[in-house]
């Protein structure tokens, strides 16, 4: 047993017990024991109530049915975000990022060239969200669960409410023998050689570990605060630093995708639950006072002040180190990268999984810890270019802010090569390739994004007549087709009830 590792979570949360989950999962307990400490005091956050079709990957491995953990945690299927009021100037009143599946390798080619001549100005097809299969699953209402004859992997996400899918995984994590201490966490003792120690709570003196995990949000009591890493802010290319939430009544009929809706000085989530649906407005507070976004946002839901809201900091950004000595800080207290496009989850999940692999490929040892920081770091600054260019690429004119993000010229080289592809003519998926980035976003996600905003030139005065992949080679037809496989979405969310 002296051989036997033991790790400590510091925090709960969904980020710490989806850590406690693949632990436990990964590692038998003679080999490593886990221990979560998660103060009684401090609920969830809740920025973020989606996920991208990692977490089903996530729970599939764990051994998670949806059938179980769905209804306990008022959870819908999400195939796609539905973005509203972004590009007003080009005509283009919204466009849908639906998730990416196994069929669209059919369709992926037809949507990319056809983009690709519209950028040449010939007139084509290119709203991405009729070639791909969760487009018209968001469109019909349907739930992306197929019959077992259906030969295509399907990727989807959820919508879930984070404290009920926090006290779940909790839950789970200690009927798989997770320890599990209620305590508020008083003090961060360190090794002479500048390892963490143990942890001093108020009601157990000593918890000593091998190894931390800090789960504490953005306070950050291990890594930032008692290790001293230095957190590096995004502010220079994300201006979003602050959220009003208000919540309202659930959906008569439940939608499969979120709705994200700019406003005056940021822009508004919709996310429906089967108990309610989730409104925030994430703005940036250089622009806007919360009370005025507080404003904004009742008069654009129609709610009178009777209905409470709650207020919200955002510290967008990542560590200067995700792992640090005896240390890995996971969530918030590694960094965060506003809710736009639901990445808080994905970025929990991968690192944990990128962790728990090179742990193990180091003996269990610090190892592997600049190989892990250079993967976390990596994946933070891809995240966050990503969602820098739905800001750069706005064509709204209502407020400064709108104007200060469009003439932001603090963009990585990263992006700077995505955006000149586009706007070169030239092929943005070779671009992605050349730059090893695809796993982040992959090509028909940065094309859903581009077309979507209208991103063209105008178009060419002699129109050919041909060439619109979208018509000769019958996309709707194929699209249609695979789509009456589905069921709608109530009577599969009623199925699990």
């Amino acid at each position: 047993m002296n051989n036997v590792k033991r790790i400590v979570i510091a925090g709960g949360g969904t980020a710490g017990w989806m850590a406690a989950n693949y632990f436990a999962h990964k590692w038998p307990k003679d080999k490593v024991e886990v221990t979560l400490v998660e103060s009684p005091d401090i609920g969830i956050i809740g920025v973020g109530e989606g996920s991208t079709p990692t977490l089903k990957r996530f729970f599939n491995e764990i051994g998670l049915r949806e059938s179980d953990w769905m209804p306990k945690c008022n959870a819908t299927y999400k195939v796609s975000i539905q973005f509203n009021d972004w590009s007003p100037a080009s005509g283009i009143k919204s466009y849908r990022h639906p998730f990416i599946s196994q069929t669209d390798t059919f369709t992926q080619r037809a949507f990319e060239v056809n983009c690709r001549t519209r950028r040449l100005g010939l007139d084509t097809h290119v709203l991405g969200e009729d070639f791909l299969i969760n487009g018209a699953l968001a469109k019909l209402n349907k739930a992306p669960v197929t019959p077992e004859n259906f030969p295509f992997r399907m990727e989807y996400g959820y919508h879930f409410d984070s404290a009920l899918l926090g006290g779940y995984l909790r839950d789970v994590a200690v009927s798989r023998g997770v320890e599990h201490i209620s305590a508020n966490i008083s003090n961060v003792a360190l090794h002479p050689n500048g390892d963490i120690h143990y942890l001093v709570t108020d009601s157990v003196d000593k918890i000593e570990a091998d190894f931390f995990i800090d789960c504490t949000g953005f306070s950050s009591k291990l890594l930032q605060d008692a290790l001293g890493i230095q957190f590096n802010s995004y502010s220079d290319n994300l201006f979003n630093d602050a959220a009003v939430v208000l919540p309202t009544s659930v959906q008569d009929v439940i939608s499969v995708e979120t709705q994200s809706t700019a406003l005056s000085n940021g822009w508004c989530w919709t996310i429906p639950l089967q108990s309610r649906t989730g409104n925030g407005y994430v703005f940036s507070s250089s622009h806007l006072s919360p009370d005025a976004a507080e404003t904004e946002l009742r008069a654009f839901l129609g709610l009178s002040d009777d209905v409470e809201a709650r207020h919200l900091k955002m510290k967008v950004g990542q560590v200067e180190k995700h792992w640090h000595r005896n240390c890995l800080a996971l969530g918030l207290s590694q960094g965060f990268i506003e809710p736009l496009e639901a990445t808080a989850l994905h970025l929990v999940q991968i690192c944990i999984e990128q962790f728990s692999n090179l742990y193990e490929k180091g003996s269990f040892s610090n190892k592997e810890q600049n190989n892990y920081n250079a993967f976390a770091k990596e994946r933070f600054d891809r995240v966050r270019d990503y969602i820098v260019a739905h800001y750069k690429l706005n064509t709204r004119d209502d407020s400064q802010y709108w104007r200060d993000n469009r003439n932001n010229t603090k963009l990585s080289s990263s992006l700077m090569g995505v955006l000149n592809s586009w706007f070169s003519r030239e092929d943005v998926a070779q671009e992605i390739a050349k730059q090893d980035i695809g796993m982040h976003w992959d090509s028909v996600s940065w094309h859903c994004l581009l077309a979507g905003y209208g991103a063209f030139p105008a178009l060419a005065a002699n129109q050919p007549g041909q060439g619109d992949l979208y018509k000769e080679q019958n996309v709707s037809q194929f699209i249609d087709g695979c789509a009456l496989n589905f069921p709608a979405h109530q009577a599969v969310l009623k199925q699990y009830q």
